[in-house]
């Protein structure tokens, strides 16, 4: 049963361009097949499946929501800023430190359905994310322009201030 399950898998395209069903059982060499017989959902293996878990993207749209009405600056970012995990995330924390303020961040490569559920909340496909004030701003592609323009000075004013020395603190 394997092998002609893979054998209706190998020739499928073909039969659904040139006729269906009948085209499948004519290139698989008059072998019987049935649709039945074809990979569904139902009988996918387990590694192949959606890995969220029902119930998970409200749980994960609502820690959205906490984070950044918790934070007037807050970043979902690979790594943390002490320890960006990627090039991007760490330009963005550079930039956010350059201005000194209190930042939040989470982390993505720790929870893979956060890291999803930030992309829809967004509607952006890259990682980091940036937030100000409670707005989606971008990534650090858009954070570095409004840099070079002058326009971040203006949208992070009246954000508190990092209290240590080193000019930045992120709150997670």
């Amino acid at each position: 049963m394997q092998r002609l399950l893979t054998t209706a898998r190998q020739f499928l395209p073909a039969a659904q361009r040139a006729g269906g069903l009948a085209e499948l059982q004519r290139a698989a060499g008059g072998v019987a097949v049935s649709r039945r017989w074809l990979a569904t959902e139902d009988d996918s293996h387990d590694d192949f499946k959606p890995q969220v878990k029902a119930g998970a993207a409200a749980g994960v749209k609502d820690t959205i929501e906490r984070d950044v009405a918790g934070h007037d600056v807050f970043i979902y970012m690979k790594g943390v800023p002490q320890a960006p995990m990627c090039g991007f995330s760490n330009m963005a924390c550079a930039i956010l430190n350059l201005y000194g303020v209190e930042y939040g961040s989470r982390n993505v490569l720790a929870d893979p359905e956060v890291r999803e559920g930030i992309k829809q909340f967004t509607h952006w496909p890259t990682i980091p994310q940036v937030f100000i004030k409670g707005e989606f701003v971008g990534g650090s592609d858009i954070l570095h322009e409004l840099h070079q323009k002058g326009e971040l000075k203006k949208m992070l004013e009246g954000v508190k201030q990092a209290d240590d020395q080193g000019g930045h603190s992120c709150k997670t």
